[in-house]
């Protein structure tokens, strides 16, 4: 491989991450359909010429912008379900908490995609729905895993599979969310804390 072909190998991922990056900042802010194409370059500082370089269209942006964006979030949800010195209820909770924090800012400059833009890219996309599909089953698995090693050291007691209060309390608190933004106060989250506590036995139905 000549020097030059080294040299610009990292510059294309820069180049790459960059633009991802930016198209989750400013999408994550205005939707996916708000923004175009100029507005995501001219916040990068890349030419049009560099996106289609990596992207073949705006659905493909799209798509690969929710990769990344799961990717990352997986490997810190991974970090709450690898954690020691926790039960596992603990550690549901743990993930709870941070998502209330992060998904609670009335700003959360790109940090709730799928809130954000799953109503909204699925009826617009079929690549990027099972790139939403793909990610929500990922972080359901890692729900699933918490409360399963919870119910084997004792801390979470369940009336139904693992996998089944995993998806039920994903679906709940993507519903509280939504309703954050509506209502402009975070009593929604108080609730599924709570609806979460009674689910897993930590407190009395």
């Amino acid at each position: 491989m000549s020097q030059a072909s080294v040299l610009t190998v990292p510059a294309d991922r820069d180049t790459r991450s960059t633009i991802l990056a930016t198209g989750r900042r400013v999408m994550g802010a205005k939707g996916f359909s708000a923004v175009g194409l100029s507005e995501i370059l001219g916040e990068a500082g890349v030419p049009k010429g560099s996106f289609y370089h990596h992207f073949g269209s705006k659905d493909a942006f799209g798509e690969a912008m929710l990769g990344a964006y799961f990717e990352d979030y997986l490997r810190e949800m991974d970090l709450v379900v690898t954690k020691p010195g926790l039960t596992g209820a603990e550690r549901l909770m743990l993930y709870f908490a941070n998502w209330r924090e992060t998904q609670g800012a009335m700003d959360c400059q790109g940090r709730c995609l799928t809130v954000k833009l799953a109503a909204e890219v699925s009826d617009l996309s079929e690549t990027m729905r099972r790139a939403l599909k793909a990610g929500t089953d990922g972080v359901i698995a890692r729900l699933a895993a918490m409360i399963g090693a919870g119910v084997d050291d004792g801390s979470i007691r369940i009336a139904s599979t693992a996998r089944d209060v995993a998806t039920s309390l994903y679906h709940q608190w993507l519903g509280a969310s939504v309703m954050v933004k509506i209502l402009r106060v975070e009593d929604p989250f108080d609730c599924a804390a709570r609806t979460t506590r009674q689910m897993i036995g930590q407190i009395a139905a």
